[in-house]
């Protein structure tokens, strides 16, 4: 029975899609890790009646309070899903190609400590790139360097604003992000639409 901890600090769209994905695969079960108390992912976990684990940033980088966690959990995989800070060392080492994060670009472009969410469409409108995408990745000690587990590209048009290019690369996580975690838990998820 797969254990998975889902690593969040926003709203959580990701996740709840990653979660209605597999409502019907029993035996699967997941637990949402936030960082942020006011973040609406918390709002939907509990609505989805996922468990929750809140901690702040001594728990994660100043103690093992989630590591410990983790293993207590016997957690399969962790899956950052708009989660904006970097993996200590000690759960990258207990969790080897275990850790698996989503980036709204085509890696190794557009990516790197601050490179996130608007931000990342912005740069890749304001470079004039053709192409961009989704970069699904295991997870290092480094920020959006781990090994490429699938890349999927979409087109960028001169029209483009960061929102409507956000749209698209939105559709694209909906899509392949559960395929991937499904794949890498020997599962084959139902098909959920994001509405």
């Amino acid at each position: 029975m797969p254990n998975v901890a889902l690593f969040a600090s926003g709203s959580g769209t990701n996740v709840e899609n990653i979660i209605k994905t597999f409502q019907h695969v029993p035996e699967v079960r997941f637990k949402v890790f936030c960082n942020k108390p006011n973040a609406g992912v918390l709002a939907r976990a509990a609505s989805l009646q996922v468990p929750t684990v809140l901690f702040n940033r001594a728990d994660l980088y100043e103690s093992d309070a989630v590591l410990q966690q983790l293993i207590r959990g016997q957690v399969d995989l962790i899956v950052l899903a708009g989660f904006l800070w970097l993996m200590p060392a000690s759960i990258v080492g207990q969790f080897p190609h275990q850790i698996i994060n989503i980036h709204p670009a085509l890696l190794p472009k557009f990516g790197g400590k601050g490179m996130y969410g608007e931000k990342v469409h912005q740069a890749v409108i304001a470079a004039g790139e053709t192409v961009s995408g989704i970069t699904i990745h295991y997870v290092n000690e480094n920020y959006d360097e781990g090994q490429i587990i699938r890349q999927v590209q979409c087109p960028v048009y001169p029209s483009d604003t960061p929102q409507s290019l956000a749209a698209r690369i939105h559709a694209l996580e909906y899509e392949h992000y559960p395929q991937v975690i499904g794949e890498l838990l020997g599962l084959v998820p139902t098909q959920h639409k994001q509405n």
